[in-house]
């Protein structure tokens, strides 16, 4: 069965993401926080926040392609932001519109945090994917 997407009433009309995703599939995904590191272990987008969080983003859909799923799969995206500001969240959208089905997004959380794993990283998403 697809996943179910709600966005129910009493509660605010979300940009790019959903409020509450419904998931009937049989297998459940995790995927690891993903950073912005290419497959040959190089840094992608060093003092970039954009730069980072589309490899971020290639580095999930490598991910997700791994177990036979893609973004319209994912039921719940976490991302980690260092020393976020007001002003990082476009930068972040923009990846995401990118990826991410227009009509039915994830639900999703937000968070800026101090720091990463190493001081050179800006972004880190994690997923949780639903198959059927």
């Amino acid at each position: 069965m697809p996943n179910v997407h709600i966005n129910p009433p009493g509660v605010s009309q979300p940009t790019g993401y959903t409020h509450v995703v419904r998931a009937d599939g049989a297998r459940t995904v995790y995927i690891s926080g993903q950073v912005a590191v290419n497959a040959s272990g190089e840094l992608v987008g060093a003092n970039n926040l954009a730069a980072q969080a589309n490899q971020v983003f290639e580095n999930l859909r490598v991910c997700l392609l791994s177990v036979g799923a893609g973004f319209q799969d994912v039921v719940k995206l976490t991302t980690y932001v260092v020393n976020f500001k007001p002003e990082d969240r476009a930068l972040v959208a923009a990846a995401r519109q990118k990826h991410l089905p227009a009509n039915d997004p994830p639900a999703s959380t937000l968070v800026g945090v101090q720091s990463l794993a190493r001081p050179d990283l800006m972004i880190e998403i994690e997923a949780i994917a639903v198959l059927s």
